[in-house]
């Protein structure tokens, strides 16, 4: 969102915010930080989560004021039909929104209707009958082993500062040697040093996880904590940025381009992509689904099984290729 729009995040919150005041009557106002709070502390939804779902609901609102002629009231809310609904779903879709930022969309909104419907602010069960766009299941896209190895190899090369190369090298190797998602490994402390055979990671949904570290990936961290000159105490960030701040995930995106860019490797090739391929090599080494499900922290065995979509595939590449009946 921010990206999109050039701002900086707190300038996109500013103008939500003036948007937000501008479409809610005052009523309705007054309980919007209240929804802001509990998916910030109770639901413990990440930052980028929180504003868009606040942006999505300032649109929704932006759009059901002017249909009415008049900022929203609480009352309006609990009349509106699922006709209201729907037009402001056709609107978006006319402006060019795709079906994955719709989804979101109607994600975020009902989620503010059940929170106002528990905290006896008002109900409407035609938001139930809202249907979000049908997303495409799309597979998950790992590196080939040979790749990941390049990749972590060359992780330290094209950087001008070495201890970042290092930085860079252990954050890649821990995302693929750990298949921790980025924001998991970078709201790691320095207190997580050194690293034993495991590590205790804080995933999504608050939830604690225990999962194995290899020896390579306790060097990586260790070659890079020690090189690196910001040493803050146990409760300071264990990967930073070149100020000493806990280091951004867009920094982190942008030295994998770097690095794909210089081993010509496909756009697929991102940080997140480490951790399909921890699964997948997991996967194809003989690893068993469950065991795989607990170190990736999925709430949902389904999740997990999504690999086994992309193992059936590369065995499938690979009997085209050899097979003398399918080379026809």
């Amino acid at each position: 969102m921010a990206g999109s729009s050039g701002l900086s995040p707190s300038a996109v919150k500013g103008r939500t915010e003036t948007n937000l005041a501008l479409a809610a009557a005052e009523d309705l106002a007054a309980v919007l930080p209240r929804w802001r709070d509990w998916l910030e502390v109770e639901r413990q939804f990440s930052p980028h989560t929180v504003t868009a779902y606040v942006g999505d609901l300032t649109g929704f609102l932006g759009f059901f004021a002017g249909h009415r002629g008049q900022p929203v009231r609480l009352r309006d809310l609990a009349d509106a039909g699922l006709a209201d609904f729907r037009a402001w779903l056709a609107r978006r879709t006319a402006a060019g929104a795709t079906a994955a930022s719709r989804a979101r969309a109607v994600s975020a909104l009902r989620n503010f209707f059940r929170w106002l419907d528990r905290s006896g602010i008002l109900h409407n069960a035609k938001i139930g009958a809202l249907s979000a766009p049908k997303l495409p299941r799309t597979a998950p896209k790992p590196l080939p082993v040979a790749d990941a190895a390049a990749l972590l190899e060359a992780a330290e090369t094209f950087v001008e500062e070495p201890w970042i190369g290092l930085r860079d090298r252990a954050l890649f190797t821990l995302l693929y040697g750990c298949g921790l998602r980025i924001s998991e490994a970078l709201a790691l402390n320095r207190g997580a040093l050194p690293l034993g055979l495991s590590l205790r990671v804080l995933g999504k949904g608050h939830k604690e996880r225990l999962v194995p570290v290899l020896p390579a990936v306790s060097e990586a961290v260790a070659l890079y904590a020690e090189s690196c000159p910001f040493r803050g105490d146990k409760d300071d960030a264990l990967f930073v940025g070149a100020r000493g701040k806990r280091l951004d995930p867009a920094i982190a995106q942008k030295s994998m381009r770097s690095l794909r860019h210089q081993l010509q490797l496909p756009d697929t090739a991102t940080p997140h992509a480490l951790r399909h391929s921890f699964a997948t090599h997991l996967l194809g080494g003989g690893g068993d689904l469950r065991a795989i499900q607990e170190l990736l922290g999925h709430a949902s065995l389904s999740t997990t099984q999504r690999y086994t979509e992309v193992e059936t595939e590369q065995l499938l590449s690979v009997y085209r290729d050899a097979h003398p009946r399918a080379r026809g």
